[in-house]
């Protein structure tokens, strides 16, 4: 008997750990809490932020019919034709990321670009991980100027009633300093040799029409109704269509990414929430710049930059110089920004944590104290 749980401990949740320890960390920590600090229902209905998580499944179904219908491949296939050297079109697609980020939000901008990333990385010889990880970056650099480029701006910018070309201003600064340190890291990271095209990859790319036709709506309708507080009726909406037209493309999902979320908001959540932790903030000024900066900063770090935005919305004075704080807290660790999960599972890289953090850290390293010294020199 001992022997047969060894063996099957060995095989089957040995295996899953390796590919979901986020998901089993993360889930562990809300159980945990659930047990040791009870809450009524809706305390974790809050946590558990399911507009977001209704947004984010609908978003996974359109672009996984996109990637099924081949419209990605043949996407792909036109860039990669008219791309004259790997360092450029690694740039066109981190300032296409940054861009995109500023209008359809950092999550949407990732599931647009890094599935046409993979698709071009199996035609040529684009570097995948490190691509990712750029466009992993890029979108927080470029989404940090917008008051719709992440939740945590919409946050503070509904919060705040501040007009939105204010709100532009204020944080046009640390998000052009961001994308400046970006385009240089990619233009030094990146081989500048010429793109080099698998033919055979090019010729075996068919096309849906419908599944391509259904998916584009999709998307479209599930950014509408994101942008209209609508985000589950719009999620719930897509799965007839797609149980009946495109069951295939239901079951490739990255059901445990949406799983993962869900235990991230919910025990973050609570962690965030919990007495202690309030009384300890309490102690310190969040009326001083530099406190200020370095809670949002390291407490992006630690519950991520939408929770450390709410944790600390209450004892902010200055809404930008939180909003500048959480959002520079985005790179670092993977956990800063949920945009750096959902950037390595959609690529799916055996290595993508590590590569990740071995640039995404040194360059929070360099680009915190710069953002900082910026903003208090303009102020």
């Amino acid at each position: 008997m001992v022997r047969f749980l060894r063996d099957r401990l060995a095989s089957h949740l040995l295996p899953w750990l390796r590919t979901e320890w986020l998901l089993a960390a993360f889930g562990s920590l809300a159980i945990l809490l659930a047990l040791a600090d009870p809450q009524p229902l809706d305390r974790y209905q809050d946590w558990l932020q399911v507009p977001t998580l209704a947004g984010l499944m609908g978003l996974m179904i359109a672009i996984q019919g996109i990637r099924d219908s081949g419209l990605v491949q043949r996407a792909a296939i036109v860039l990669v034709t008219r791309a004259h050297s790997l360092r450029g079109l690694g740039l066109m697609l981190v300032a296409g990321a940054e861009i995109l980020a500023m209008v359809l939000t950092n999550d949407v901008s990732l599931f647009l670009l890094v599935p046409l990333t993979v698709a071009i990385a199996g035609l040529s010889n684009l570097p995948l991980a490190r691509m990712v990880v750029l466009e992993a970056l890029a979108v927080n650099a470029g989404s940090m100027l917008s008051p719709i480029g992440n939740p945590q701006n919409l946050l503070l910018w509904q919060s705040s009633h501040l007009p939105f070309l204010h709100f532009v201003q204020g944080m046009a600064p640390a998000s052009a300093l961001a994308s400046l340190l970006l385009l240089a890291l990619t233009a030094l990271w990146l081989p500048g040799g010429r793109v080099e095209l698998d033919r055979n990859a090019l010729d075996s790319r068919p096309l849906f029409p419908p599944l391509a036709v259904l998916s584009l709506v999709a998307l479209a309708s599930m950014v509408l109704m994101m942008e209209h507080g609508l985000a589950l009726e719009g999620a719930l909406g897509l799965l007839l269509p797609f149980a009946l037209l495109a069951r295939d493309s239901l079951k490739r999902i990255d059901w445990p990414l949406l799983a993962t979320f869900a235990a991230i908001f919910a025990g973050l959540g609570h962690f965030a929430a919990l007495p202690v932790v309030g009384a300890v903030l309490d102690r310190f000024d969040f009326g001083q710049p530099l406190t200020l900066f370095l809670g949002g900063l390291l407490g992006s770090q630690v519950i991520s930059n939408v929770p450390a935005t709410v944790l600390l919305l209450d004892r902010a004075h200055d809404p930008l110089a939180l909003a500048t704080a959480v959002n520079v807290g985005g790179f670092g660790l993977v956990v800063g920004s949920l945009a750096n999960l959902i950037a390595l599972r959609l690529a799916r890289l055996p290595q993508g944590l590590r590569q990740f953090h071995r640039v995404s850290i040194p360059f929070l390293m360099v680009c915190a104290p710069l953002v900082y010294l910026t903003a208090r020199w303009l102020a």
